[in-house]
């Protein structure tokens, strides 16, 4: 019997990466997962791989779009909300696109407050749950033109604390996964080869991460062994952030 069995679980931006290797896993433990994401062809892919996954495509940042989504998926319930949807974009704040910004901003902070918003009635209604956001790293220390990215993250650790002492009278638990450097395509778009050599180096295990392993960390969290962990941003680094840049 799997970890999250009887479970309802949400999970935007499932179409690659960490939400697909997230929702993946959840189905794995014995969830039912609703897969949210912009892109359908991504999206149809990852819900290929999960038996009986319901899809949406929509963009985190149309509130009712999103409420609509998540109200379809809840009519039998919802345990479990992540919101894992996020934009990237590195460049000097002088060289930032403003449309780039707005999208960073719009997906990262606005769709994750439109996600929380949309599930919350619904996990109250069930009696409790767990929401869990999508943090970084980056966070920790300065990483080169990365302004943008790390005050997006920086805004999801505190909202996942905030959040986290206005639900728990309701049993609803909010925390936050915080990974290290995954080789994601999304992450590969963005940093060249020798940037991924330079951050396995400078992790004290001397390697990178998985999407399945912040996946694992994502069951942990979501499930009854973490019944009384709330409001924290979980590192899955290999050590990283204790090291420091180097």
């Amino acid at each position: 019997m799997g970890r999250l069995s009887g479970k309802r679980a949400f999970i935007t931006g499932a179409g690659g990466g960490i939400g697909a290797a997230i929702a993946r896993r959840f189905a794995d433990e014995g969830a039912d997962v609703g897969l949210a994401d912009i892109n359908a062809d991504l999206l149809r892919e990852t819900a290929g791989t999960i038996a009986d996954a319901q899809s949406f495509v929509v963009d985190v940042c149309d509130r009712a779009a999103l409420a609509n989504a998540v109200n379809t998926f809840a009519t039998d319930g919802l345990d479990i909300f992540v919101n894992n949807a996020v934009a990237f974009f590195y460049a000097p704040l002088t060289e930032m696109p403003e449309d780039a910004v707005d999208r960073m901003l719009n997906v990262g902070i606005k769709g994750t407050f439109w996600g929380t918003s949309a599930a919350t009635p619904h996990l109250i209604a069930r009696g409790g749950g767990t929401i869990i956001n999508l943090s970084s790293i980056a966070v920790s220390f300065a990483i080169k033109n990365a302004a943008v990215y790390t005050s997006v993250k920086g805004a999801i650790d505190a909202f996942t604390r905030q959040q986290a002492v206005e639900l728990g009278g309701h049993d609803i638990r909010v925390n936050a996964l915080a990974p290290g450097t995954v080789s994601t395509p999304g992450a590969r778009s963005v940093i060249e080869e020798e940037g991924w050599e330079k951050r396995r180096l400078l992790s004290p295990m001397g390697r990178l991460i998985e999407d399945t392993e912040v996946a694992d960390a994502a069951v942990f969290l979501a499930s009854d062994a973490a019944a009384t962990i709330t409001g924290v941003t979980l590192k899955i680094d290999a050590g990283l952030t204790i090291a420091g840049p180097r």
